[in-house]
């Protein structure tokens, strides 16, 4: 939908006065003006704030991270939760609860997240779907459908900054891991747990909130919840997997770990297997709208059950591979006390 700017006090506004004065051959200096003065405020404005607060801000965000996971909410709320847990896996969990906050490159990445989020649920509200008799069942439900693709591009997108360099900013330290009677396996499995529920939980409300939008059927729904689990799971063990195959021990900066070959290679597979899941449930939700379409009843088991058993063979195989192949590449890794090397060992 294009609209023009509707306030005065905007500079989109002003840029669409000076364009439209412009083409009228009316030139009219006043809106450039504005954009002009009110930019070089707004730069003399942040030039002040920050000679003034930049100092004791960060150093109260170098603090501030320290406080709040030494804190009594952090024990009652993180400690509680985590209690029932073997010793080993909840120190492993907590260990990386603590590391995520206190690096402020991979916690303010959430707010990049919430706004993400925002905009995706926007997008989906905006669509004309339910605004004119032209757009029928089938449409709504292949837009429901293709959403299961677009929402498990955006987990992956989020996923890998999240897992890719899990492992791999233990640095100069995982050498007194492997030295440490601690099980690897511990260690792997609070890696992916710490990730994967969170990105469970988003998924679950991104598909969710977007199928209430677009008002589709209670088998859509279902069946949309249960298959978006599947793809979170999946594309969680292999962003964790990757991760493992090719470290980089010698990286300090999680961002630098993001941008090598291996991440690339991790999105490209990714949308290999969102595209093997999609073409799979297709076939179930084409005689699903059929069915539908028809007036028949609409029966669950005669929906093609290999189709589904398909699917979940797919998503199972694509999380529990990955994690083997981490799991089987930890220990063949030597990492030296001065975390200058990585390499595989004879």
């Amino acid at each position: 939908m294009l609209r023009t700017p509707t306030s005065p006090f905007l500079p989109s506004e002003w840029a669409t006065n000076g364009i439209m004065s412009y083409l009228r051959h009316a030139p009219d200096p006043l809106p450039l003006l504005l954009l002009w003065t009110t930019a070089a405020g707004f730069v003399a404005l942040g030039a002040m704030l920050h000679a003034a607060l930049f100092a004791q801000g960060f150093t109260k965000a170098q603090e501030g991270a320290e406080r709040f996971i030494r804190g009594g909410l952090w024990r009652w709320t993180v400690g509680n939760v985590l209690r029932p847990l073997p010793v080993a896996k909840r120190e492993f969990v907590l260990k990386d609860i603590k590391l995520f906050f206190r690096d402020t490159t991979q916690w303010s990445q959430l707010i990049l997240l919430a706004v993400l989020v925002v905009v995706y649920v926007f997008n989906i509200k905006a669509l004309p779907l339910h605004r004119g008799e032209a757009v029928t069942f089938f449409y709504v439900t292949l837009v429901s459908f293709l959403n299961l693709g677009l929402a498990g591009f955006v987990l992956a997108s989020i996923a890998g900054p999240i897992h890719f360099p899990r492992r791999v900013l233990e640095g100069r330290q995982m050498w007194l891991l492997r030295s440490s009677p601690l099980d690897l396996r511990a260690l792997l499995w609070s890696k992916y747990w710490v990730g994967t529920v969170p990105l469970v939980v988003l998924a679950l409300i991104l598909t969710g909130a977007t199928n209430v939008l677009l008002q589709v059927s209670p088998f859509m729904m279902i069946m949309s919840l249960v298959a978006m689990v599947g793809i979170t799971l999946a594309i969680s063990a292999m962003a964790l997997g990757f991760g493992a195959v090719y470290p980089q021990f010698e990286t300090e900066n999680a961002a630098q770990i993001r941008r090598r070959s291996a991440a690339f290679v991790f999105m490209m597979a990714t949308v290999a297997f969102l595209g093997a899941v999609i073409v799979v449930l297709w076939q179930a939700v084409y005689a699903y709208t059929t069915a539908v379409n028809d007036g028949r009843a609409v029966v669950v088991d005669r929906l093609d059950g290999d189709v589904f058993t398909v699917a979940a063979l797919i998503c199972a195989a694509a999380t529990v591979i990955p994690l083997i192949v981490g799991l089987r590449r930890m220990p063949a890794i030597r990492v030296s006390r001065a975390g200058s090397s990585a390499r595989p060992a004879n």
